[in-house]
């Protein structure tokens, strides 16, 4: 373990160390002296199974963990079941696993699709649904739904700091956006809209959506083009992010585009894009890219490297899904372990949404994940970032939106 790690386990999670020691054990559903059951749903088939390897690196950690005596003693049971990222089946999968396997949580599943399927069925009962894997502001809602907490940067937040990258570097830019016609998708263009003010008129000259049964987005990209945009937007999955950097490159158009972060795997989507259609791209990222060879001695990339060759061979480095499953199952060991004996749903989510600020691994410089009772997203800083053909290389300073997580 290295020291950073280290000095995380002994305090960075306060709350823990508020737990009376003479307290009572007191467990909630799926614990025992011995286990702590915890549930998710991901998309293992489907039109977005490039997420899925988030579970396999997820329980490749927590086997990890175990092998290390677990969390105060207690072996982590994660039970990943697949939901195709289809929202019914997500539905289904999530009922099995609190009514039949009884878990104390659901938590990491991925997509704004599925886990709004699931959302309000969760929070009825008071089911904590956390660091789930999609940044649609619509989880930084307290009040409305207390019961669920995101660990992905938020979206809006992303679009914002794209148009403020724009209204600095091209302000008289042509923008044409394209976006999935979901929540996600539009709380990207929210976002984007935002930064860009007043300037959004005029600078954006044509928008477009997909749906995720569409089976190309090559008219998209051509109507895009045609509008004359010389900047595009581009908020896709994987699968279709991979499209549209590939059509655009074979319409010979060149121009500045930006691809969401959910699109910014180099294995994932830019490889199978071709490195050619993605040289030049731009992104925002919160975490470090371990193939790149300024990390090449980081002690993060270097323990990051270490876990993969002996707990998860078949992941691929280059792959940004594989660096935030091992951030989820290291922010969710850290909270479990931060309970204490005190192993309740109630608890569960207090430890959760009180994060101070924490450098978890992989974060790049700069970053740090925290939560509050009044603020749920758990990142306010990412940095833009320009494809050089190899690596995500950073363009400026971390952009940052709440002073008070620094």
């Amino acid at each position: 373990m290295s020291t950073r790690n280290a000095l995380l386990a002994a305090g960075l999670f306060a709350l823990a160390a508020t737990q009376p020691a003479f307290a009572q054990k007191q467990y909630g559903p799926g614990v025992t002296d011995t286990e702590i059951k915890i549930g998710q749903t991901m998309p293992y088939s489907g039109p977005a199974s490039a997420y899925g390897v988030q579970g396999h690196v997820q329980n490749a950690y927590y086997a990890m963990i175990n092998a290390k005596g677990g969390v105060n003693g207690r072996k982590i049971n994660l039970i990943s079941l697949d939901d195709a990222y289809s929202p019914p089946k997500t539905v289904e999968q999530t009922r099995k696993l609190v009514e039949q396997d009884e878990v104390l949580a659901i938590v990491g599943t991925v997509g704004t699709p599925t886990n709004s399927a699931t959302q309000k069925y969760l929070n009825g009962k008071k089911v904590p649904q956390i660091f789930i894997s999609t940044g649609a502001a619509k989880w930084d809602d307290p009040k409305t739904f207390p019961w669920t907490t995101q660990l992905y940067p938020p979206y809006q937040m992303e679009g914002m700091i794209f148009a403020k990258y724009l209204l600095k570097n091209k302000p008289d830019a042509k923008l044409g956006v394209f976006s999935q016609n979901d929540d996600a998708g539009k709380d990207y263009v929210k976002g984007l809209k935002e930064g860009l003010g007043d300037k959004a008129k005029t600078m954006i000259v044509k928008e477009v959506t997909y749906e995720v049964t569409d089976p190309t987005v090559d008219s998209q990209i051509v109507a895009l083009k045609a509008s004359g945009a010389d900047t595009l937007f581009t908020m896709a999955t994987p699968k279709f992010g991979a499209q549209a950097i590939r059509k655009v490159h074979e319409l010979n158009w060149k121009p500045l585009n930006f691809v969401v972060s959910v699109a910014s795997s180099i294995k994932g989507v830019l490889e199978p894009a071709g490195s050619e259609a993605s040289t030049g791209l731009l992104t925002a990222l919160a975490m470090k890219t371990p193939t790149d060879p300024r990390f090449e001695n980081d002690a993060d990339v270097k323990e990051f490297k270490e876990f993969l060759a002996k707990w998860f061979p078949k992941g691929d480095i280059a792959d940004g899904s594989v660096v935030i499953g091992y951030i989820s199952a290291y922010m969710t060991a850290k909270t479990l372990e931060a309970c204490g004996d005190n192993l309740t749903r109630d608890n569960l989510l207090k430890q959760a949404t009180n994060i101070k600020p924490t450098v978890a691994p992989l974060l790049l410089p700069g970053v740090k994940i925290s939560t509050r009772p009044d603020r749920y997203a758990p990142y306010t800083q990412m940095q833009i970032a320009r494809f050089d053909g190899k690596s995500w290389v950073p363009e400026g300073e971390v952009f940052n939106t709440d002073a008070t997580s620094q």
